[in-house]
């Protein structure tokens, strides 16, 4: 058996920000009606944290449930307690209407953070990153330089971005560009 590895294999920039391989994680693509409590407390069950609000994040002790749309959420977890969580949803969830897959194969995550977080992203994305409007626990899912991208806003002030596997390489190498130093457009800052 093949050990798990992630597409960009622990890759790491410094510039205007410091965009890094986040490393394995655990993600569990949750849909189904967000307002029932039988979802509402088999998210609790699995991941220790309730349902945010539209667009909205929360984080727990190496856990996170971000907001997709309507009916879906991202949980997110340890790399290796993926089976756990989906066979403990699946109980708790039996009778009703609902869908829990894995998805952390299909999915990488980048850590970006320092000073020029907000500008890189801002470079590359159609969303209001000004302070007032981009607060920590915010969710966006959007485009990424024509990619399809999701990011959340941890309360230390560092982003989170989410993409597809197969485009790892390329949203790397589209932030490394974006946090080029002597690119600053000073729009934050």
């Amino acid at each position: 058996m093949s050990e798990a590895v992630t597409p960009l294999n622990g890759a790491d920039f410094e510039g205007l920000a410091t965009i890094k391989d986040a490393g394995l994680s655990g993600m569990i693509t949750l849909r189904g009606d967000l307002a029932s409590k039988e979802v509402k407390a088999a998210v609790k069950k699995a991941v220790g944290l309730g349902i945010p609000l539209q667009r909205q994040a929360l984080s727990g002790q190496g856990t996170a449930v971000l907001w997709m749309s309507p009916d879906e959420l991202l949980l997110l977890c340890a790399y290796d307690e993926v089976a756990q969580k989906i066979a403990a949803l699946e109980k708790a969830l039996e009778g009703q209407h609902f869908l829990a897959v894995n998805v952390s194969d299909a999915r990488t995550v980048l850590r970006i953070s320092g000073t020029g977080a907000r500008e890189t992203l801002a470079k590359l994305c159609p969303v209001d990153l000004s302070p007032g409007a981009f607060t920590p626990g915010m969710v966006r899912r959007t485009r990424m330089a024509q990619i399809p991208a999701a990011f959340w806003l941890d309360d230390s002030g560092v982003f989170y971005l989410i993409c597809f596997r197969s485009v790892a390489d390329y949203a790397f190498g589209a932030l490394k560009d974006a946090a080029l130093p002597g690119g600053e457009v000073g729009v934050y800052g």
